[in-house]
């Protein structure tokens, strides 16, 4: 008996829309073939296979699904309670073996929200209070029961460092932890050395801090290092030569504008905020146009939300980060700005070979924009993850969390 055929993956084509690809220039009026997860063809006049769904997407523009490379979504979830406050793990100053996906909570209302703001990836950190806080894990903003469920195939998990006020503030007055910044280098660097010359015996029980921190140094888990000064990362990009590693990305990085040739040269991303500054010492002398000058110099450079409000508006901080630069002279393309929130946070992640642009073979996450999206207008009309969608602005369901859907007391 013969097998029975493969199923044939259901196809979408997106027709006459703005395509923002990320990889390039903007395609006006143009059309996007996919077919099951993938994108398989981008471009005019695309011949839409028979039984297809067809998108009118005249006058609206298209983009790839936005990426938020530093979240807490679902390890803070909303509301904002000491219940629900998961993600910094205080009991010491190193805990690289505790990981966020094992905190993180699916419905958490947050996610729909983000949804709605066109976001259909987050990359979930541990807090910054210690100096080692764990590891970070890619999800995908689908619907889900178990955090497992929501991983990006293959996406390579992170590990959370931090340096600068937060360790000193959480750990200085327990005697427990680094109480100078001095301290906090002399540490980091033990521990690495300690992982280092880790070799356990037979029979010996695994020490999955030492473990984890030999994957660092391996090179297995990228490191998300939050730091704020210029200084600061410089002496970390020293220490981590030391160990023939370097960070993925400084996060948070507000002054990463000044040694932007460093990083580039040293292969090392940046993801800023577009506009925080000044909510504590470290973080008095951000510029606005930090993301314009870190991308002039040829920095990989991504925006981030850390909360679960921004998160909702990553479009309309890319247009506030692209005024900034324009501002000070900086001739930003808005073909570059849309990789702020997308292409860039990929390769910040790790998995710039499946999502970020709008290319044949990549996973087929996008979003119809009712306007520009840089711009204060534009909302989110569709948004689609694997070519399924995800979210439809206006459409008649239900909430995804069951706690937004109110209580019915048991009788």
């Amino acid at each position: 008996m013969d097998p029975a055929p493969a199923p044939v993956a259901s196809a979408l084509v997106i027709r006459g829309a703005s395509v923002m690809t990320a990889a390039g220039p903007s395609l006006p009026r143009a059309d996007v073939l996919v077919r099951g997860e993938r994108i398989e063809a981008v471009g005019t006049d695309v011949v839409a296979p028979s039984g297809a769904t067809v998108i009118d997407a005249a006058g609206r523009w298209l983009t790839p699904g936005l990426i938020d490379p530093h979240s807490h979504i679902g390890v803070y979830a909303v509301p904002m309670v000491e219940a629900h406050a998961d993600g910094n793990e205080m009991s010491a100053p190193f805990t690289p073996g505790v990981r966020a996906v094992d905190s993180f909570w699916p419905q958490d209302p947050a996610i729909e929200r983000a949804l709605a703001g066109g976001v259909t990836t987050i990359h979930v950190l541990p807090g910054s209070a210690n100096l080692v806080g764990g590891q970070g894990v890619t999800l995908r903003l689908v619907p889900a029961l178990a955090a497992e469920q929501m991983r990006l195939p293959g996406a390579p998990d992170s590990m959370k460092l931090a340096c600068g006020e937060n360790p000193k503030r959480v750990y200085g007055g327990r005697g427990a932890g680094p109480q100078t910044r001095m301290a906090e280098v002399a540490l980091l660097r033990q521990e690495l050395e300690k992982a280092r010359a880790h070799e356990p015996g037979e029979g010996d029980a695994v020490d999955h801090a030492k473990q984890a921190l030999g994957r660092v140094i391996a090179g297995e888990l990228l490191v998300q290092n939050h730091c704020y000064r210029a200084d600061e990362m410089l002496l970390r990009l020293e220490l981590f030569d030391e160990f023939d590693f370097r960070p993925r990305a400084f996060h948070h990085a507000v002054e990463a504008y000044k040694i932007a040739d460093e990083l580039a040269g040293a292969g090392v991303g940046a993801v800023v905020w577009a506009d925080w500054w000044g909510v504590k010492m470290e973080l008095l002398d951000a510029v606005f146009a930090g993301a314009a000058l870190l991308d002039r110099a040829g920095v990989r450079v991504a925006l981030h939300s850390d909360s679960p409000f921004d998160v909702q508006r990553m479009n309309q901080q890319a247009a506030f980060a692209l005024a900034a630069g324009r501002r000070a002279g900086i001739d930003v393309d808005p073909d570059r700005a849309i990789r702020w929130i997308t292409a860039n946070a990929a390769w910040v992640l790790g998995v710039e070979d499946e999502i970020g642009t709008i290319e044949p073979g990549k996973r087929a996450d996008l979003v119809l924009w009712s306007a520009d999206p840089l711009s204060v207008y534009a909302r989110a009309e569709r948004v689609w993850i694997d070519g399924q969608a995800v979210w439809t602005r206006h459409a008649d369901v239900p909430p995804r969390s069951d706690f937004e859907l109110g209580r019915e007391v048991p009788r």
